[in-house]
């Protein structure tokens, strides 16, 4: 069986769900079993946010990952929280702009990305998770690289149309990051 189970994780305003949301319609659309997630504090925007996403080649049986096989760390607490439960030789994705600390782990692979950063740079503030998730389908090929222009149509909403190529920019601009 293939599965992939992913975390992501950061505070309310990151886009957190959003990210979670676009993969798991990412995963639909290519025909498989898919499983999402969300969870986030009363707070909402500022507090903490997680979203839960299993890809699968078979029917999911829980919607929990406890152990991903990959971490997308947005915020150092997140980072700390979860860093250990990724499995050995899993990946971890780290916003290196608001996370100074580096993975202590020596069994995954971690990939740092000044995601906010490059976000502020390019003028698309609030696309940092975008931005990070093209790294993510860059580094993870079992997620696959087709159907991104269907997912973000099912996950921008109608009224929002215009930001459908900004989303795909900040994609291509994680996907060329080094």
């Amino acid at each position: 069986m293939s599965a992939t189970n992913l975390l992501f994780a950061g505070f309310g305003g990151q886009g957190i769900l959003f990210s979670g949301k676009f993969l798991a319609y990412k995963g639909l659309i290519e025909d498989r079993q898919v499983s999402w997630l969300p969870s986030y504090g009363p707070e909402m925007r500022g507090g903490t946010a997680n979203c839960s996403v299993i890809l699968s080649d078979e029917p999911v049986g829980s919607p929990i990952v406890s152990e991903p096989d990959v971490l997308i760390a947005m915020n150092l607490p997140s980072l700390d929280k979860y860093e250990d439960a990724v499995v050995p030789g899993g990946k971890i994705f780290v916003d290196s702009t608001l996370i100074e600390r580096k993975v202590r782990r020596t069994d995954v692979d971690v990939y740092y990305i000044p995601a906010t950063k490059l976000a502020s740079d390019h003028q698309m503030p609030t696309l940092a998770n975008m931005i990070i998730m093209g790294k993510v389908l860059k580094e993870c090929p079992d997620l696959g690289s087709g159907h991104i222009p269907d997912a973000l149509k099912k996950v921008v909403s109608a009224r929002h149309q215009d930001l459908l190529s900004v989303n795909e920019k900040a994609l291509q601009i994680g996907h060329d990051y080094q």
